[in-house]
């Protein structure tokens, strides 16, 4: 069974950066897409960034292209999601996603990291 675990969220001032972390086991992720998604309060989850295991292929949500970076490391089986310049309006619970290739939707989810950006 796949498990994700997430970590590195907190607090910091605009402008700051964070580096998330996403510990992945159970599965052979060399077939799968990793994902990040947010949710703020009152709002729906959003898709923020996503990667393909074995190519390394990235896509982002326009907000964050120039800010955010994801990256994965084959031998520590993690995902990581660099985010730079944050802004208040990127204050969310993180969450870590994963799918196999064949599949549309994300079937496995960790349990989130607290991400609050202050003004």
């Amino acid at each position: 069974q796949v498990q994700l675990v997430e970590s590195g969220g907190g607090l910091v001032q605009a402008g700051g950066s964070l580096r998330l972390s996403c510990a992945a086991s159970g599965g052979a992720f060399g077939s799968y897409i990793m994902g990040w998604f947010r949710q703020a309060p009152g709002k729906e989850r959003q898709f923020v960034a996503n990667i393909r295991w074995r190519e390394g292929t990235t896509a982002y949500t326009m907000s964050v292209k120039s800010r955010f970076t994801i990256s994965r490391d084959s031998a520590k089986n993690t995902v990581y999601l660099q985010m730079n310049s944050l802004e208040p309006e990127d204050t969310a619970i993180y969450y870590c996603a994963a799918r196999p290739l064949w599949r549309s939707d994300y079937n496995f989810w960790g349990q989130g990291t607290q991400v609050t950006v202050s003004s």
